[in-house]
């Protein structure tokens, strides 16, 4: 399993599939899977049959899923970067790979 470098809270661009061009905030990341959940981005409409949370039923809006590969860390300044590492006050932190700033 490779490492993921994107993590919850992050702000993120989409770099390539429908959504392209996105930008959204990481709300969750599925390690085992290689995916992770973006606010506003992947949302589908399901039809569902009323149960006890939704006692009606109908037609309800979801996020799902996006991979991990077709996002992209934004700087603070809102251009996409790659993530390095670097050893600093003996913590690994991650960094900007265009500015070379703490994220």
């Amino acid at each position: 399993m490779k490492k993921i470098k994107i993590k919850k809270g992050d702000q993120v661009l989409v770099i390539a599939g429908v959504n392209k061009g996105v930008k959204g905030s990481v709300l969750k990341v599925l390690y085992n899977l290689n995916k992770a959940l973006v606010e506003g981005v992947n949302t589908v409409k399901r039809h569902t049959k009323p149960n006890s949370e939704n006692p009606k039923g109908g037609i309800i809006e979801k996020q799902l899923p996006i991979d991990i590969s077709n996002l992209s860390l934004m700087t603070k300044e809102g251009e996409n970067t790659r993530v390095g590492f670097k050893i600093e006050d003996g913590k690994k932190v991650r960094i900007s790979k265009k500015s070379k700033e703490i994220i």
